[in-house]
């Protein structure tokens, strides 16, 4: 597990003072996985660390009504950073951010927070005994603006997967990543050009749940402004073009007890332990249920489709990178799983909160996998992945909401609040869907009919 710096008020008042901060941006996440913020001016220091700031909840969708608004900011002190882009090299002062958790008035987590939520559930699994370590791997595009400095879909080149430059372009951007994110405590493995033309990759360490799931939020936000010093636009859109693959964030997973990796047991087949197959089980029974959660959008589903290298069947495998769930080939301390479907729309408090939910769903009813699948499920028909009993993720949002509507696993992975609040927000997006008369129905019918 990754070392976690922490900080007291005092080392935060001292940082301020030998970086001459100016501002201090109080940030939290909406239900949506949307960064939100409250800039104070750092003479106001002590009311942050002393958690006096206050929030109109009612302004922010799916919190609170206009008539139980007040809200408070409380910070996480061990994620204070200082913002890179954001240093003012003219008057050499600094703007610094510290992520927070939302509060009710009588100063109890409020159950609409999604960092909160997920607190609530690792609270859970630890009187277990358990801790949930992730790794993402967050993909992104890098498109060109136009001459306005609006976004297009014109990727930045059109490498391929693993190349160098000159064919990649993104190179440099990737280095500038880097060097950000590791400043903002980031502890980055690897980065690459992705598969399609103008996509990116950039793995950092994994840690547990919800420090992740800082790191995650983190890196889309700096990932975004880096870009943009570029001249470009980075997206995390899951399919922006179609006929190429898409962006995806797969998670890999371990799951540790008392300082040790449970998925390990080198007596058994593969060197995996009852409690990863458990939560290999738990996982591939509930994912239809948490799929609207890890892939909320309209176009989450249009990247998962054969043909694109996204994982459409429900199986498990060692090395076959057609099946949803995947364990990597190292043992030991690296075992671990690797759930290939969520992609990087998604909040990922709440679908941390989800698939941690699942896998202790898993173990505690010990709930066995399917037989593994090495064969590539791709080139099965229909009636070979009948005979697997190999089934299919949901192939719309609407799919994937009636199977989480039904769900008991994800209510208690998000609590009542977020889980009708999540539902009723995703519901709206897809009925404004359903109703849009898109370019693509134009095109086919207005002239023909």
């Amino acid at each position: 597990m990754s070392s976690k710096i922490t900080y007291t008020k005092d080392d935060i008042k001292k940082i301020i003072k030998e970086k001459n901060v100016e501002f201090i941006r109080l940030q939290f996440c909406d239900i949506n996985g949307q960064v939100k913020n409250l800039a104070m001016p750092i003479s106001q220091i002590d009311k942050v660390l002393n958690n006096e700031c206050m929030l109109d909840g009612s302004s922010i969708k799916g919190f609170r009504n206009i008539e139980t608004s007040d809200m408070f900011f409380y910070p996480d002190l061990n994620t204070f950073s200082i913002i890179p882009w954001k240093r003012d090299e003219k008057t050499n002062t600094n703007v610094a951010r510290i992520i927070c958790d939302i509060h009710n008035i009588d100063g109890s987590p409020f159950e609409g927070c999604p960092r909160a939520n997920l607190k609530r559930v690792m609270k859970k699994a630890k009187e277990l005994g358990f801790e949930l370590n992730i790794g993402p791997e967050a993909e992104f595009f890098l498109f060109k603006k136009d001459e306005n400095g609006k976004p297009t879909t014109f990727p930045l080149d059109k490498a391929d997967y693993y190349d160098a430059g000159p064919d990649d372009l993104g190179e440099d951007i990737r280095k500038e990543i880097v060097r950000t994110i590791t400043e903002m405590g980031l502890d980055v493995e690897a980065s690459h050009h992705e598969a399609a033309p103008g996509q990116q990759e950039i793995d950092f360490k994994y840690s547990d749940a919800l420090t992740t799931a800082d790191n995650v939020i983190t890196f889309k936000h700096a990932v975004k402004a880096v870009a943009s010093r570029f001249g470009l636009y980075a997206t995390f859109m899951p399919k922006p073009i179609y006929g190429i693959n898409g962006s995806g964030m797969h998670c890999n997973m371990s799951l540790f007890k008392d300082g040790k990796n449970i998925f390990v047991d080198t007596k058994r087949a593969n060197g995996l332990s009852e409690y990863a197959l458990y939560s290999i089980g738990g996982l591939i029974e509930h994912v239809n249920e948490f799929t609207a959660v890890t892939n909320p959008t309209i176009n989450s589903y249009k990247r998962l489709v054969q043909g694109y290298e996204a994982p459409v069947y429900i199986a498990w495998s060692l090395a076959n990178r057609s099946a949803l769930i995947r364990v990597p080939a190292k043992r030991g301390n690296a075992t671990r799983v690797e759930l290939r479907s969520p992609d990087p729309t998604c909040n990922p408090y709440l679908a941390f909160a989800v698939m941690f939910e699942a896998i202790l769903d898993g173990i505690k009813n010990k709930i066995k996998p399917p037989l593994v699948v090495e064969k590539n499920i791709y080139k099965m028909d229909e009636k070979e992945r009948k005979r697997a009993k190999i089934d299919s993720l949901p192939g719309t949002l609407i799919e994937a909401l009636y199977s989480m509507k039904k769900s008991s696993i994800v209510k208690s992975a998000l609590g009542e609040h977020i889980f009708n609040e999540f539902m009723t927000s995703k519901l709206r997006e897809w009925d404004n869907y359903r109703i849009t008369v898109s370019p693509y129905e134009i095109q086919q019918y207005l002239e023909r009919f």
